[in-house]
Formats: C-alpha cells, sequence, structure tokens
C-alpha cells in the first residue's frame, strides 16, 4: 500500500483506502472515488496536480489530497 503521489505516469493502480477528515473523504467520494476502483495515473511530473482517469473521467487531484489516498499496484 502507497499513496497515489508515489504512483508513476501510465501505472493502473486500485484504491485502498481513503485517509483523512470526514469533508475530505466526502470531497472525494462526490468526485466519484470508491475503494476498489481503478485509478490510471495519466500525468505525474512532479509539479502541479496529478491527472488521474477514473472510468471516462479525467480529474486533477492536488498533491496534499493525493498523499491520503492509499492505493496498490493492480494486478
Amino acid at each position: 500500500m502507497m499513496p497515489l503521489a508515489m504512483a508513476r505516469s501510465g501505472e493502473t493502480v486500485k484504491l485502498v483506502a481513503l485517509r483523512g477528515g470526514l469533508r475530505m473523504r466526502r470531497r472525494l467520494a462526490d468526485m466519484g472515488l470508491t475503494l476498489e476502483m481503478p485509478l490510471r495515473v495519466v500525468q505525474h511530473n512532479g509539479n502541479g496536480p496529478l491527472i488521474v482517469a477514473v472510468k471516462d473521467t479525467r480529474l486533477a487531484i492536488g498533491r496534499g489530497m493525493a498523499h491520503h489516498i492509499m492505493v496498490e499496484p493492480c494486478e
């Protein structure tokens, strides 16, 4: 298990836990992120937000929030 902020561009990971307060968890749920869903990291260049593909949508997730989203590599 690792934070989403550690995933590389092009990597597909599975969401396994959301760490943080109620407001952050609610915000992520409103964005459509649920446990066990696959995420594909589209852009992670070290600066700015991470761009992830979720189903048919792309989301920009700030680095601070990405450190609270725990993922593991998909098999």
